[in-house]
């Protein structure tokens, strides 16, 4: 592996989902726990660089159409970027977005799931968010990790992979 000592150890299937406690856009504070404990849901976590910019754009929009095949198919869509609770408030109101967006502006979370380090930025390698999605089943491990993936056509692809498309 050629990963460099400042990138976190990447999720695998099966592993154990790491634990959050993270504010929510609304100030409230969201728990990985607490959502996986309310009703047996699968969780649909993914992590984006930055609100209102066009690509992460793109993604929560097309979370916001999919989501309510999501929900129909017992699974809860989290975000989560960098981004105070005041900037994604600002963002999910701007896009209409109909699910939670947590901060992370320490970017702890971001670092525990391997969704933080060295990527790859119009040619130059940079430290960043690095565009990944997980699929955490209601045990709280991790059922399918997606590492840099493109904004477009990503959420298409949860969607086969969970076999609702």
């Amino acid at each position: 592996m050629s990963e460099s000592s400042e990138s976190a150890a990447r999720l695998r299937a099966g592993d154990p989902a790491p634990e959050f406690t993270l504010t929510a856009d609304d100030g409230s504070a969201v728990s990985l726990g607490e959502v996986l404990a309310s009703g047996g849901k699968r969780v649909v976590l993914y992590f984006y660089p930055a609100a209102m910019t066009p690509g992460c754009t793109t993604e929560a929009c097309d979370f916001r159409d999919n989501l309510r095949e999501f929900e129909d198919a017992g699974a809860t869509v989290l975000g989560v970027s960098p981004d105070s609770p005041e900037k994604l408030a600002e963002f999910r109101a701007k896009e209409g977005l109909t699910f939670p967006l947590l901060s992370d502006p320490e970017k702890e979370v971001l670092q525990a799931y391997g969704a933080f380090g060295e990527k790859k930025n119009y040619g130059r390698v940079v430290q960043g968010v690095i565009r990944s999605t997980f699929v955490i089943d209601p045990d709280g491990t991790v059922a399918k990790a997606f590492y840099n993936v493109k904004a477009t056509g990503h959420v298409d692809r949860i969607k086969r992979e969970l076999g609702l498309a």
